[in-house]
C-alpha cells in the first residue's frame, strides 16, 4: 500500500518535492504515531540497552518487538 500521505512543517523542500494533494502542512496528525512509538519504546524495554531486558540476539528482538505490535495494535495473543 505504501505512503498515502505526508504532515509535515512549511520546509519548503517539502513543498517543493511532496504533491499537494499529499502533503499536509501541520503537526496536528502526528500525535498519533507519536503516541505509538512513544508507547513501543516504553512498553519494550529491550530497545533501551540500559536494561537487563537487551537481547543482543537480532532474530528475538524482532520476534519480541512482532509479537508486542501483534498484540498491541491488533489485539492478538499470540
Amino acid at each position: 500500500m505504501g505512503i498515502t500521505q505526508f504532515y509535515t512543517d512549511g520546509w519548503g523542500a517539502y513543498e517543493r518535492h511532496l504533491e499537494p494533494a499529499v502533503h499536509t502542512i501541520g503537526k496536528a496528525n502526528t500525535q498519533t504515531i507519536e503516541r505509538k512509538h512513544l508507547t513501543l519504546r516504553t512498553r519494550i524495554k529491550r530497545l533501551a540497552r540500559k536494561t537487563i531486558c537487551f537481547s543482543k540476539s537480532t532474530w528475538l528482538h524482532d520476534a519480541v518487538i512482532g509479537l508486542f505490535i501483534n498484540r498491541y495494535e491488533f489485539g492478538l495473543d499470540i
